[in-house]
């Protein structure tokens, strides 16, 4: 299955063949990979330098390794889940500067809401609308309202993204939502004036997925996060 490596880059040459044969499809899920004394002879590699390229292949989340009489090397089942845990750990230690993360944002959260325009039914627009009457029910209620109001404002954001129908906008999104907390409290100061035109917003964003202008809802999304990065900007730069 595997062929020798070349010596200077061993460990990255193991890791690319077997990442390539995983990706393929020649390895499947569930599959253990041969023992290492067979792996070992086919790269024609070291024992630690194979061990380290196992080790790799585990950090990218393609492999398990296993111990015991039992063990084994064996295949994942590729997923989404390294990708969500990698973003949430840049976004939750602040790694991502202010900029990029609105601009990732605009890109996506428009394209979502753009999607969810021309794909949302009857259930869908339902739903939306019941969110808001919620967020608009917390708010009332001041200030012991506002972190409820939060939420809700996330949920909306992921039905959206659910509506897209696209499973990676739906994980990227969850993995921001469940981790921008950090940006908010630090530079985003929160005061009913601020949550109620977030309100406003979404009640333009719903009101353009509803009617199906797919340019429209993008265009608002879009402004949305613009406008509220501007913020966090301005508070940053006190």
């Amino acid at each position: 299955m595997f062929k020798q490596v070349k010596q200077s880059k061993a460990y990255q040459d193991v890791v690319d063949q077997i990442q390539e044969a995983i990706m393929s499809g020649t390895l499947k899920a569930g599959s253990l990979l041969p023992a290492e004394r067979e792996l070992k002879e086919q790269f024609s590699i070291s024992r630690g330098t194979l061990r380290e390229a196992l080790r790799v292949l585990e950090q990218k989340g393609l492999i398990e390794i296993r111990t015991g009489v039992t063990g084994g090397s064996m295949v994942r089942e590729i997923n989404s889940d390294n990708l969500s845990e990698n973003l949430g750990l840049l976004i939750r230690n602040g790694a991502v500067s202010l900029k990029d993360l609105a601009e990732f944002r605009e890109e996506v959260e428009g394209g979502v809401t753009s999607l969810a325009a021309q794909r949302a039914g009857e259930g869908d627009v339902a739903m939306l609308k019941a969110l808001l009457v919620e967020a608009e029910n917390y708010l009332k209620k001041g200030r012991p309202g506002w972190d409820a109001f939060i939420r809700t404002d996330e949920q909306l954001h992921l039905a959206l993204a659910r509506m897209s129908g696209n499973v990676l906008f739906l994980t990227v999104l969850q993995s921001l939502y469940a981790n921008i907390h950090t940006y908010y409290v630090k530079y985003l100061p929160r005061n009913k004036a601020l949550l109620q035109e977030n309100l406003d917003d979404l009640n333009s964003i719903v009101a353009a997925v509803t009617s199906g202008n797919s340019e429209e809802a993008r265009a608002v999304a879009q402004s949305h996060v613009r406008r509220f990065n501007s913020y966090m900007e301005q508070k940053g730069a006190e």
